[in-house]
C-alpha cells in the first residue's frame, strides 16, 4: 500500500536480545527454563485455586486473575522470543505485531489494576476484619475484576490504534525482542509527538492511579498493624501483606522505569533488559512469591499432590 511517496511495510524484523550465536543458545536455554517455570507456576495457581474450595475467597479470586494475566501477557512475548533465537531473520508480520502489542498492553494494564484491587482487599481484611465478608462480596469482587479488564482493553485499544495509524515507510527493523510502543515510534516516518503524549498520559494514569490505591491501602494497613499490641498479631498481619508488597515493588519499579520517561532519554539497547525483567522474569516470580509465602496455598498444594499420587497408585 502506498501513501503518497510512502510504501507501508508489511512486516517488521525484530533484532532480539543478542546477535551473538553462542549467547543465543545460552539465552534460549535460560529463558526457556524461565518460561516453563512461568507456565507451571501460573497454571498451577489457576488449577489449585479453581479446584480447592478452601481457596474460594476474595484474596485467591484476585490471585487467580493475577496468575491468568501474568500467563497471558508473558505468553504474548516469550514463545516468539524463544523462536527468534533460531530464526535468521526474526520477521514478524504487521498484523502479528499489532496483535502482540494489543495483548501485551491489555494484560499488563489489567495486571496493574488487579494488584491495586488486591491491596484494597488486604486493607479491608486487616482494617475492617468484622466487615470483611460483607464488604468484599462476590458482586463487588466481580465488578472490580471486570473493571480491571475493561481498563486493560481500553488502554490497549488506544495505544495499538495510535501506534499503527502511523506511517512506517523506511527501515522496518525493530530494535527490541517484541513489538512495544517506544521502539515502534522510533521507526515511524510520521510525527510521533501525539503518540508520546498518549503514552506518557495513559501509562502515567494507569500506573499512578493503581499505585496510589496500593500506597494508600498500605498506609492504612501499616497504621492498623502498628496499633496491634501482640507481636504475634503484628507478625501475622505483616505476613499476609508481605508477598503482595514484594510483587508490587518488583512490577512497578520496572514498569515506571520503562514508560514514564521522555522518548529522548530512551536507550533501546539497555531498555531491552528491563523489558525482559517485567515480561518474562516477574510473571515467573509471582507464583513463587505468593505460593511459597502463603501457608494456605502450600497446604492446598500438598493436598492436591497427595490426592493425585494416591489416585495414580490405585
Amino acid at each position: 500500500m502506498a501513501h503518497g511517496n510512502c510504501t507501508t511495510v508489511t512486516e517488521f524484523t525484530l533484532t532480539g536480545i543478542t546477535d551473538d550465536p553462542q549467547m543465543q543458545i545460552v539465552f534460549f536455554m535460560v529463558f526457556l527454563a524461565i518460561y516453563l517455570v512461568n507456565l507451571v507456576g501460573n497454571l498451577g495457581m489457576v488449577v489449585l485455586i479453581t479446584h480447592d474450595p478452601q481457596l474460594h475467597t476474595p484474596m485467591y479470586f484476585f490471585l487467580w486473575h493475577l496468575a491468568f494475566c501474568d500467563l497471558c501477557y508473558s505468553s504474548a512475548i516469550a514463545p516468539r522470543m524463544l523462536a527468534d533465537f533460531f530464526s535468521q531473520k526474526g520477521t514478524i508480520s504487521f498484523s502479528s505485531c499489532t496483535a502482540q502489542l494489543y495483548f501485551f498492553a491489555a494484560f499488563v494494564t489489567t495486571d496493574c489494576y488487579i494488584l491495586a484491587v488486591m491491596a484494597y482487599d488486604r486493607y479491608v481484611a486487616i482494617c475492617n476484619p468484622l466487615l470483611y465478608s460483607a464488604t468484599m462480596s462476590r458482586g463487588l469482587c466481580l465488578r472490580l475484576v471486570i473493571s480491571s479488564y475493561v481498563a486493560g482493553t481500553v488502554n490497549a485499544v488506544i495505544h495499538t490504534t495510535a501506534t499503527f495509524r502511523l506511517d512506517f515507510c523506511g527501515p522496518n527493523t525493530v530494535n527490541h525482542f517484541f513489538c512495544d510502543v517506544p521502539p515502534l515510534l522510533a521507526l515511524s516516518s510520521s510525527d510521533t509527538r501525539l503518540n508520546e503524549i498518549l503514552l506518557f498520559t495513559f501509562a502515567g494514569f494507569v500506573e499512578m492511579s493503581s499505585l496510589a490505591i496500593i500506597l494508600v491501602s498500605y498506609a492504612f494497613i501499616l497504621s492498623a498493624i502498628l496499633r496491634i499490641r501482640s507481636t504475634e498479631g503484628r507478625h501475622k498481619a505483616f505476613s499476609t501483606c508481605s508477598s503482595h508488597f514484594t510483587g508490587v515493588t518488583l512490577f512497578y519499579g520496572t514498569i515506571i522505569f520503562m514508560y514514564l520517561r521522555p522518548m529522548s532519554v530512551y536507550a533501546l539497547d539497555q531498555d531491552k533488559w528491563a523489558s525482559v525483567f517485567y515480561t518474562v522474569v516477574i510473571p515467573m516470580l509471582n507464583p513463587l512469591i505468593y505460593s511459597l509465602r502463603n501457608k494456605d496455598a502450600k497446604t492446598s498444594l500438598r493436598k492436591l499432590i497427595s490426592r493425585e499420587l494416591s489416585f495414580a497408585l490405585t
